[in-house]
């Protein structure tokens, strides 16, 4: 009983970042997802992103509540999310 309530709470922390890297990343864990429109229809829907850098180049690396890295390059015509605040660093 007891490995099960251990795994249902860990559904829900927020990943460690272990980042080998000297990039910097922002806390953006109050969003429920991030969405990427790029031309002709193409989206890149991310749910719970909880870290954020933006690169020289515009890319974004971001980090899910799953663990799971992403990056998406620069070339969005739009960036839309859903959030309390609206607004973070």
């Amino acid at each position: 009983m007891r490995l099960w309530s251990m795994n249902c709470f860990m559904a829900y922390r927020r990943p460690v970042v272990r980042n080998d890297t000297e990039l910097i990343f922002t806390d953006i864990s109050s969003e429920e997802y991030r969405e990427y429109l790029f031309p002709q229809g193409a989206s890149v829907l991310i749910q719970n992103p909880t870290h954020l850098h933006v690169s020289k180049s515009g890319g974004h690396r971001i980090l899910d509540a799953n663990g799971v890295s992403h990056y998406v390059p620069k070339g969005w015509i739009h960036l839309r999310w859903k959030g309390t605040p609206n607004f973070v660093k």
